[in-house]
């Protein structure tokens, strides 16, 4: 029995050894990692471009002063409806020019040396109307005494010839006394305002109206003044044109197409509004991005495409909206969480979580949208997938879900 019992007590330790033994390597064997995993799914998927734009009028209208003058005070404030032909502002002819003391003794003087040459030019016409008379009446006693015989034809004519030249002296100083008399008026207006203020006699105005049936968008002017040829003084638009320019970068702007549906949120409403691009601008910019960054930007025009008028809904020009360019959209895609991708050897991978260990799987993405990826090939419908995985996952790892 001796032998049988050694054989049996060694059996026993070596069972506790291979115990202990394996009791030590589940100890130190390594923890599973924790890891983070995302459900593939089967559903609607948008491929779009999201960008940030701003509202604007497709045409507006410059109202400035057609010539220089005196502008009146403009009432019409920014947002005030106007209609075609309303009056916008009026202009008066500019004030004169206020006089130094040295003009105005000049003005004084030629006012005074005016009025003597029209009080000359009125003794001339007495003058003139006495020698005037005196030749009629010589002409009607030569008649008379012509009708009797006593003088001849040729006297007579000599006096008719006298009257007729004397009628035009007559008439000659009449004109001097008319143009005496102008001179004074307009030495008298030099005169008239000598500050460079406006008299309270009324002025002829000139009438601005307005070209459109629209709103006030800015105003330049307010109060009134002199004003130059070519002042602007009201911008207006119809706000019934309003669309939208997104600066897309130009990457995004070759994959978009005019007539493509466009999705406006950001503006203020808890309802997203449609719309459809116009234009996309042959010639790109440069802008520099918050990071400093130069970036080739397009500009894109977009239109609003449904009701209710964007107007009626108190956006006005300038505005700021988020715009979403539907580049593609179906309603059954196979998708996935775009961080759960990464590149190995040039191939685009995932781990797929497999009796609690990862492995490493190739798939063939598709199209992206932001956080989604589509998949064509690689993984099914219901896989559970690893997102943001670190160094320490590799094909094989224990892995450990995160509730």
């Amino acid at each position: 029995m001796k032998p049988l019992q050694r054989w049996i007590r060694r059996l026993a330790w070596s069972l506790l050894a291979v115990g202990l033994l394996a009791l030590l390597a589940w100890a130190l064997r390594p923890a599973p990692v924790a890891v983070s995993v995302a459900r593939v799914e089967v559903g609607p998927f948008v491929d779009s471009i999201s960008e940030e734009g701003r509202t604007r009028l497709r045409d507006t209208w410059n109202v400035s002063v057609p010539i220089a003058g005196y502008l009146q005070r403009v009432t019409l404030e920014v947002g005030d409806p106007v209609e075609r032909g309303q009056v916008l502002f009026r202009l008066e002819p500019s004030p004169a020019p206020a006089l130094d003391p040295r003009s105005r003794q000049q003005a004084e003087d030629i006012l005074h040396a005016a009025e003597a040459r029209l009080r000359a030019a009125e003794a001339i016409l007495e003058t003139a109307r006495a020698e005037r008379r005196f030749t009629e009446a010589e002409f009607e006693r030569y008649q008379t005494l012509h009708r009797r015989n006593l003088v001849s034809g040729t006297d007579l004519d000599q006096r008719r010839s006298q009257r007729d030249r004397q009628r035009a002296v007559e008439r000659a100083a009449a004109f001097g006394v008319e143009a005496a008399r102008f001179e004074v008026e307009s030495a008298r207006a030099v005169l008239a305002v000598s500050s460079g203020q406006r008299g309270d006699i009324e002025h002829p105005e000139l009438e601005v109206r307005a070209p459109i049936d629209g709103t006030v968008l800015s105003r330049y002017r307010c109060c009134e003044g002199s004003v130059a040829a070519g002042e602007p003084v009201l911008e207006l638009g119809s706000l019934d044109t309003l669309e939208v320019q997104v600066d897309l970068l130009s990457m995004d702007a070759v994959r978009v197409r005019p007539g493509m549906a466009v999705r406006f949120t950001g503006w203020g409403g808890e309802v997203p509004l449609a719309g459809r691009v116009r234009r996309i601008e042959p010639a790109g910019f440069t802008r520099v991005s918050a990071l400093g960054v130069d970036e080739q930007r397009v500009p894109v025009i977009v239109d609003f495409s449904e009701a209710p008028i964007p107007a009626a809904l108190g956006l006005g020009s300038g505005f700021r909206v988020d715009a979403e360019f539907l580049v593609w959209q179906a309603d059954e895609v196979l998708q996935l969480p775009t961080n759960a991708l990464f590149r190995t050897a040039g191939q685009w991978s995932v781990f797929r979580v497999e009796a609690q260990r990862a492995r490493r799987i190739a798939v063939t993405p598709g199209r992206r949208s932001g956080l989604v990826t589509q998949v064509l090939a690689g993984v099914e419908e219901g896989d559970h997938v690893i997102v943001h995985p670190g160094e320490r996952i590799e094909d094989g790892t224990r892995v450990e879900v995160d509730p």
